[in-house]
């Protein structure tokens, strides 16, 4: 198994826009291999003294955090994903994102202990 993750801030009224925008991706890189998908939307994050999710992503006034992962299988099928996005007419349309992907943080993670899967 390998997992990337994921944190952005988003503007509360483009929730819909990037639910919209994520089930389209999420039907692409199904058929790149990847197993599961989660999109969380803040419902119960704490603002923090030191650090905390919105500091990390530079969050702006009326604006939700965004926590979310995918699994892939191993992390060859996610790095060949990402060679698929390179060919794929998909990612170089000229769309609007729904959110600063300048503030977004992401990074790939092999797991050290997981329950509940195999």
């Amino acid at each position: 198994m390998y997992v990337q993750g994921f944190l952005l801030a988003v503007p509360e009224d483009k929730k819909d826009a990037y639910r919209d925008l994520a089930a389209k991706a999420g039907e692409i890189f199904a058929n790149y291999g990847v197993i599961e998908i989660v999109e969380g939307w803040e419902e119960d994050v704490a603002d923090g003294k030191d650090t905390d999710f919105r500091q990390a992503t530079k969050a702006e006034p009326g604006e939700k955090i965004v926590f979310s992962w995918m699994i892939w299988p191993d992390k060859a099928t996610a790095d060949a994903a990402h060679e698929k996005m390179q060919d794929d007419d998909f990612w170089s349309q000229d769309m609007e994102m729904p959110f600063d992907g300048m503030r977004m943080i992401w990074g790939g993670f092999s797991p050290i202990y997981t329950l509940g899967r195999n």
